[in-house]
């Protein structure tokens, strides 16, 4: 019998889509995913630390298996979806729990935990940037398209919405790209292909300009609060090199801080050693 249960909640009447393992009682751990994937991206996390820890994964409108209001109708902005989720957290009568956060999840994550720091007992970031310096030499795209939402900057940025470019988002500096699952970047490209879902995604990259100006902000909430922070972060990541997790030591004391050789998806290649470190790090949570 699995693990992981399948569930949906509703918040602000939309279908929110979660997975769910172990038992309630324990400490929680909520899992917030990446861009272009979804909840899919923790699923050896909540098999292989469901025995430990409560697991709760839930996808963004728009993104997995959560419903998909049309951009038309719904606002794909950071704040909104901070918003959806921190108001999801609170419909499970969730009060305090760990963050784990990677790409996308750290400012939906990091919105919370200034929201909420009395909640929050603890960040785990993989390759969850708060630090300009963290902004790698992928981002020249999208840069330009913050400074000027033009057509031309708009279709420059839809590479990154085609098959080949989801899968190197996944493959581009792992050790061995054949090891990683194709179903990944095949699954998420048949949701981001959906009529509109370009146009949202697009929302959300030129709105990822707010999430740099409210890094100062993040960064404060560090230095005041001290959560414990485990780091495990892929260093080949052309998004979010291995300067964004260094960045993190000029506001947290003390952080078990795990660096390997691999891209942006870290768990998809170094899944069992990046798990044995959150067992590691939740057994020393308060």
């Amino acid at each position: 019998m699995t693990k992981t249960k399948f569930k949906f909640q509703k918040v602000e009447g939309l279908n929110i889509f979660y997975r769910e393992a172990g038992d309630p009682k324990n400490k929680t751990i909520v899992l917030l995913h990446g861009f272009p994937t979804s909840s899919h991206m923790y699923r050896e996390v909540l098999d292989k630390l469901s025995d430990e820890y409560h697991l709760i994964a839930p996808d963004y409108p728009g993104f997995g298996e959560s419903e998909y209001p049309s951009p038309e109708q719904f606002t794909y902005s950071f704040d909104h979806l901070a918003s959806i989720m921190d108001k999801f957290l609170e419909s499970l009568s969730l009060d305090e729990y760990t963050l784990m956060v990677q790409d996308y999840g750290a400012p939906i994550g990091y919105r919370i935990a200034t929201a909420h720091p009395e909640r929050v007992k603890a960040l785990i970031v993989q390759n969850g940037n708060a630090y300009e310096e963290g902004l790698g030499t992928a981002w020249a795209t999208l840069k330009r398209l913050w400074k000027d939402r033009s057509p031309e900057n708009e279709r420059a940025a839809l590479e990154a919405f085609t098959l080949e470019g989801i899968k190197w988002q996944y493959t581009h500096g792992t050790q061995n790209p054949q090891a990683i699952n194709p179903d990944n970047w095949n699954l998420d490209f048949l949701k981001i292909s959906r009529p509109g879902n370009h146009k949202a995604q697009l929302d959300l990259f030129y709105d990822y300009r707010n999430n740099v100006a409210l890094y100062p902000e993040w960064q404060k909430y560090l230095r005041v609060h001290q959560p414990p922070l485990l780091i495990t972060w892929g260093k080949n990541d052309e998004f979010f090199p291995e300067a964004g997790a260094e960045a993190y030591k000029k506001d947290v004391k003390e952080i078990d801080y795990h660096i390997y050789d691999t891209g942006h998806f870290a768990l998809e290649e170094f899944g069992e050693e990046i798990i044995a470190n959150i067992r590691s790090f939740m057994r020393n949570v308060k």
